[in-house]
């Protein structure tokens, strides 16, 4: 199968423009078993057929415990990927839930502690995450709004001095094209079993944008660009400790 030109076309761009893969590299797809993250997992397999690279990639699921059956269903669409694939079970969502303060915070940062202990033991240099645009823009005004600081998510983001790199290859997709995607791939996404999957600040955070999109269609591309258009001179900043 082939990627539709457009999509093929922007993927390919953010590969090339954050040097996402390389030669000999072994990627872990990280799958929570959404539509972005399914339709990651097929777009790679089709990326390691035509790549005139040599590449590993295999597919992960945590099953955080918050619904019985979930990593069988999510097994069930990654074998549609034709991507070696595995799930582990974890028991610390129903622990999340019980912790005081944001339960989303706490929950991400366990699955990243997990997936990278995972991508080290199965000798994996990338982890492969589904983010798209939109995903990206909402960070920047999450850690806006609510952590004081600008940043957001990086479409290649080394760590552990460079033993480990995340890599968004979706990260030039706005959220329709993956859709359109998933049509193609025929992705049937797993819904997401937590409690407070839509009741959390990226949630709130995206219903405000939607509206502004609704307005003004052209703001999404505007803010994307601005992301890699900072000026740094033209920001606050102390000169004096």
């Amino acid at each position: 199968m082939r990627l539709p030109p457009a999509s093929n076309r922007r993927i390919g761009q953010a590969m090339h423009d954050h040097s996402m893969l390389a030669d000999g590299d072994h990627v872990l797809i990280a799958v929570s078993g959404g539509v972005d993250s399914l339709v990651l997992s097929h777009v790679l397999k089709i990326w390691q057929a035509k790549a005139p690279i040599s590449l590993q990639i295999e597919a992960i699921h945590l099953d955080m415990g918050l619904a019985p059956g979930l990593g069988e269903q999510v097994a069930r669409q990654l074998a549609a990927t034709g991507v070696n694939h595995g799930v582990i079970k974890s028991d610390v969502g129903p622990e999340i839930l019980t912790q005081d303060g944001d339960v989303c915070f706490h929950c991400a940062r366990q699955r990243r502690r997990q997936l990278f202990e995972l991508a080290r033991a199965r000798g994996c240099n990338k982890l492969a995450l589904g983010h798209h645009k939109e995903d990206i823009i909402e960070t920047f005004f999450l850690n806006l709004f609510y952590g004081g600081n600008i940043s957001t998510m990086l479409p290649s983001q080394p760590l552990f001095n460079g033993g480990l790199t995340i890599i968004r290859p979706l990260a030039y997709l706005a959220k329709k094209d993956i859709l359109a995607l998933a049509n193609l791939f025929g992705v049937e996404p797993v819904a997401n079993p937590c409690p407070q999957a839509e009741n959390s600040k990226r949630m709130a955070v995206r219903a405000k944008l939607s509206e502004l999109y609704g307005e003004e269609p052209e703001l999404k591309s505007n803010i994307f660009a601005a992301l890699a258009n900072v000026r740094p001179d033209y920001l606050p900043h102390k000169t004096r400790n």
